[in-house]
């Protein structure tokens, strides 16, 4: 049995989720990479195999490109833990989305995860994790999740159907005084929206709002409006102000 990682990770938080739970399930994965903008359909995947997906929530849902991307992928009747990640506030339609994308895909899902990484926007929302009480526990899960892979999904996960709208995300990063043009985060962004001749023109209409291009840029030279940013952590601390717990559904 191989084991697979298929992630969308801009940030960072959502591999870190997806590498505990990989290793406690049985050690080195093999990495697909969603959040890659060269990303192709691979044919990679066999039924014995056994595959943690996971994703970011945006607004309650499944990115779009995420999304778009795991449609290209082909099952082959493998099992599927998934897992979707979120920065304190909610994860609503998302698990739900994603069992659907890869039950349609093929997979067999028999296990979902509900975890908590840093916020990609106002990242003072759960700040550091998953921290060492959620390694700890997202082991533990993979544990569980290990000892009864026998079984055999649709697993039953919250959620709504249909989902939620997906509405646009205003949080486009722009390029500011401190750029020098080196070009990563064009040559980083998932979906292209960075000209790579000019970095600091953005495409909003591509923007997924991921913050990949913040999180990378060497020179701090990328941001969201301030303003739009100080709206967001005020709606968001008293929705944020308690730890939520991860959540583990078999």
């Amino acid at each position: 049995m191989k084991i697979y990682e298929i992630t969308f990770s801009p940030t960072g938080g959502v591999k870190k989720v997806a590498d505990l739970l990989a290793d406690g399930l049985g050690g080195a994965a093999s990495c697909i990479d969603l959040t890659d903008k060269r990303f192709c359909a691979q044919n990679v995947i066999a039924a014995g195999d056994l595959c943690v997906v996971a994703v970011p929530a945006f607004g309650g849902r499944v990115p779009a490109v995420a999304a778009q991307r795991l449609k290209m992928i082909s099952g082959s009747g493998a099992k599927a833990v998934i897992a979707a990640v979120y920065g304190g506030r909610a994860y609503e339609d998302t698990l739900a989305e994603l069992e659907d994308l890869l039950v349609a895909a093929g997979f067999d899902c028999i296990a979902a995860v509900a975890a908590l990484a840093e916020h990609s926007v106002a990242r003072q929302f759960a700040a550091g994790r998953p921290d060492a009480a959620d390694e700890k526990e997202l082991r533990e899960f993979a544990a569980k999740i290990k000892a009864n892979l026998a079984a055999s999904g649709p697993v039953k996960v919250p959620g709504n159907r249909p989902y939620k709208e997906l509405k646009p995300m205003p949080f486009h990063p722009q390029a500011g005084k401190k750029c020098v043009g080196c070009g990563l985060c064009a040559a980083a962004c998932p979906t292209g929206a960075i000209d790579f001749n000019d970095p600091k023109r953005t495409n909003t209409e591509l923007c997924a709002s991921c913050m990949r291009c913040v999180k990378i840029c060497p020179q701090k030279a990328r941001a969201i409006d301030p303003q739009l940013l100080e709206n967001l952590s005020a709606r968001l601390e008293k929705l944020c102000a308690e730890r939520k717990a991860n959540e583990l559904y078999m």
